[in-house]
């Protein structure tokens, strides 16, 4: 009796782990791909479209709170310059993906004037709470703070790359 429930138990961790690796991929791809798209092609667009018509956009270094509206406007007003040059990356510290809802915590990497002399580096972490909206997940809440300037590339390179799927399931 015991091996059939382990049996049972493993098997249904199993298919919770291949869910969850499932919708960090659909996540990867609908969301973080386009993200940096948005970033790099200065995409306002692109950007206002990853996000949720309700979302919440907390700024910790700032102590704002800001809906779509205003936070979207923001990035149209500061890529209307197409000379910036940049891009921005993601690491994680935990993701968490169930029933159409995700919570992912983590580290970004902005870099202004890559490969240049110019080159500037900044990190903050972050937390997205993401929902699917008619089946394409969207950001709902997002914070982020560089935690007065305490975020670096170390705590970026210990964070986990964004298609290691198993942080959750070592």
């Amino acid at each position: 009796m015991k091996t059939i429930f382990f049996s049972v138990l493993f098997l249904g961790l199993s298919v919770s782990a291949f869910s969850q690796g499932e919708d960090l991929k659909d996540i990867n791809t609908q969301i973080w791909a386009n993200f940096t798209k948005a970033f790099e092609n200065l995409d306002y667009q692109l950007f206002s479209d990853l996000h949720s018509e309700n979302l919440v956009r907390v700024g910790g270094d700032s102590k704002s709170v800001k809906d779509k509206t205003a936070y979207i406007k923001g990035y149209e007003n500061r890529w209307k310059e197409k000379k910036l040059k940049q891009t921005i990356s993601f690491r994680f510290l935990e993701r968490i993906a169930k029933n159409g809802k995700a919570s992912e915590r983590g580290i970004y990497k902005l870099t202004i004037n890559p490969n240049t002399e110019k080159e500037k580096s900044y990190y903050g972490k972050f937390h997205v709470i993401h929902r699917k909206e008619n089946v394409v997940w969207k950001i709902l809440v997002d914070y982020d703070s560089s935690e007065n300037n305490s975020i670096n590339e170390t705590s970026y390179l210990k964070a986990f790359a964004i298609n290691d799927f198993n942080i959750n399931n070592p």
